[in-house]
Order: structure tokens, then sequence, then C-alpha cells
């Protein structure tokens, strides 16, 4: 049957219809008085969204050019900068920063492991003379499915009182609590196609004053990603180069579902779905990659030890119309992962459990008894 893809990965994300429907208008002139409506009513829903009073600024580009101008905006050739590195999108922000020049050290753990804040915390005590100009870091490991404890690793930032943080929230904003203000973030970058439900070609940069007070000093180059036009031009609810119209109708419509749901009952969904996901995973004897306590609540990944994981995803699409995420890297075909972020419902949980425990069963597996997953997760859900 056709048109029944059900997206179960980590982005792009399932885009409610309200916000195709909005996409599907005519564009109107980037430079016009009604677009500029759109631009402030957007800005103001991101800030409420990044509970922030800062500058959010809108980018077309994906997540990691969030990050990218979020770093060379604020930090010079040299500056010595610490990487936190648990999986690929730890890996890319220190291929980043090499690329430009930065003294890059990077924090590391095992993929699949969270990073350890201690490590963090030793570093940047032992730093009297306050070289380390920033920290950057991913929040939610999209790779992995692991969630990295930015509060601590923050508050040891700011003990320092001299380096940034640099933040990618690509898959953990819209999805688990981050307080831009209450933590005071530096730089948080992340991208439409996760929490934000609609589709790629938009990302988000929040900038705090700090962050804003280094800017005046750096001197990497930078034109397109130069966000010091954007803040210019957002304080007049403009943009410095042609928007992708459409999308800020679908950020327009995305925003006033999440509004109309409240940031609290986001957070829970989310979290619920998680639980539920890893309880179901359990259940069926299949070994989760992210230990408890540390798992993501966008994507759930799973290391099968007794079928192969590109198997469960080609009956899951073929089969099914449901489409896993695979390993990336040295864990590609060694694990799948199932995606949870943004319009995604209970309904969808179970209905993705219920295929996979089908697949297992055609693949011979035995790890398990038939309905144990929906079960596990059937519980939680109701709770």
């Amino acid at each position: 049957m056709d048109n029944k893809l059900m997206l179960m990965i980590p982005g792009p994300t399932p885009v409610p219809e309200s916000v195709l429907l909005a996409m599907a208008k005519h564009p109107i002139g980037h430079r016009s008085g009604d677009f500029a409506k759109i631009m402030e009513e957007v800005t103001h829903g991101l800030k409420w969204l990044h509970q922030t009073q800062n500058d959010v600024l809108i980018l077309a580009a994906s997540g990691t050019g969030a990050m990218e101008a979020g770093i060379i905006n604020f930090l010079s050739a040299g500056d010595r900068v610490l990487v936190g590195s648990n999986g690929k999108f730890g890996d890319r922000w220190a291929q980043v920063s090499k690329a430009y020049g930065l003294a890059v050290e990077v924090i590391s753990a095992e993929w699949g492991q969270p990073l350890d804040p201690a490590v963090f915390r030793e570093r940047l005590e032992a730093d009297t003379e306050k070289t380390i100009k920033a920290v950057i870091i991913t929040h939610s490991e999209t790779s992995t499915g692991v969630i990295n404890d930015l509060e601590t690793i923050n508050r040891f930032v700011k003990a320092h009182g001299e380096a940034l943080i640099i933040v990618d929230t690509v898959t953990s904003l819209g999805a688990c609590n981050v307080p831009v203000d209450e933590w005071g973030l530096d730089v948080v970058a992340s991208g439409s196609q996760k929490g934000y439900m609609i589709p790629p070609g938009l990302s988000f940069v929040a900038v705090g004053p700090k962050a804003w007070k280094a800017y005046e000093t750096a001197t990497l180059p930078k034109f397109y990603f130069d966000l010091g036009k954007y803040k210019k031009d957002a304080a007049k609810n403009s943009n410095p180069f042609t928007p992708p119209v459409n999308l800020f109708y679908a950020l327009q419509a995305a925003l006033k579902l999440m509004q109309a749901e409240g940031l609290d009952s986001i957070f829970a969904r989310h979290h619920r779905l998680m639980s539920a996901t890893r309880a179901a995973v359990q259940a069926l004897g299949l070994p989760l990659f992210a230990p408890e306590g540390a798992g993501s609540p966008s994507i759930t990944a799973v290391i099968p030890d007794q079928v192969d994981a590109e198997q469960i995803r080609s009956i899951m699409k073929k089969r099914y119309d449901i489409l896993l995420a695979g390993g990336q890297d040295h864990l590609k075909g060694k694990i799948f992962r199932i995606g949870h972020l943004g319009f995604v419902s209970d309904r969808d949980i179970l209905t993705a459990i219920g295929a996979l425990e089908a697949t297992l069963q055609e693949l011979g597996y035995k790890g398990a008894t038939v309905g144990e997953g929906v079960a596990a997760a059937a519980k939680i859900l109701a709770q």
C-alpha cells in the first residue's frame, strides 16, 4: 500500500497534517510586512520553546550549519576548546573545530556510554590561567541513543568563569527540558526536522550575552553564518538572506501545536515514549545500547545479539512500512535505533513494537514470547 511509510527515526521525524497544509500556501515576499508578522510570531514562539529572553536566530541550514555557526562566531583560530565526544556528532564538532584551526582537546567516552562530567571538571579546574575558551558538547547523541549530563557539565563550565558552553541540542530541544536562561547556556543549536516536527531546512541558534561579548573579538572567517547579521535583522523581524518562506509557515504552525500541548506535557510525553520503548525492548530480551539512566528521550538504540540488525530493519520497512535507523560508522550493521521524537504518539510506539515482535518471529528469534514487548510498553503507557 502506498503512502503508509511510518518514520521511526531520529530525523526527519513525522510531520503533522496542519504543518504540511501550512506549507502548501503560496509564498509571500520575504521583505513584506506579512512576512515580518510571521517572523515576529515565530521568534516569540522560539524564545518560549528555548525558555529564554535571549536571541534565537533562524538559519536556512541543517543542525550541522547551526553548530558550525555557533562555533565560528565566538572563537578565534588557536583558541583552546574542549569537545565532548561519545558518538558520531561529538566527533563531528571536533572535526569542525579543527577545520577552523582551533586547538581541540577531545574528552571522549565509549560509544554507548555518557560523557563523564568529572573529566570536564578536572580539566576546567586545572586551567588556572583560563586558556579554555569553550566547551562544546552534544546533549542527546543521536548515533547511540545516549543523553549526556548537560546540566552538570554546564555547572563546571560556569565555575570556570571564562569558557563558553556551546551545545548541540538537535535531538533534545523539544524533547526534554533545556532551560537556556536558567542554566545560563551561551550557545544552543537545533534543527527543524527533529522535535520541531517540520521538514529539514531550518536551524536555530540561541545566543546569550556572554557569547555576544565574545563575538566582538572573535576573528574566525564567516559571511553567510555571521550571526551578527541575523541578530541585526531579527530586531526588525527580518532575515539577512532569502529564507525558505514556506518552512516559516510550517514553523508557525508547529509552534502553535507545541504551545497548545505545553512544555511540561511535551517533555512528559517523550519520557513516557522512551520508557515504554526501553521496557518493550528489554521484555523482548534485546540488549539496550545506552545504560539505564542515560537513554535519550528521542531515540532508543538496540544491539541485538541473536538476530541481525539490518535484517530487522529490512523486514520492518518492506513488510510493515516502518523505517528504523541503523548504526553509523563502526556500529553500522550492529545496532538499530527506534525513534520516538516529535510528532509521535503512544499508538505509534505500540505499532512499532508489535511490528518488531512479528519481525523477530519471522527471523526465528527465540529470546522472548510474542506479546511480551507490547505488554511491557502498554504497562508504561497506561501509567
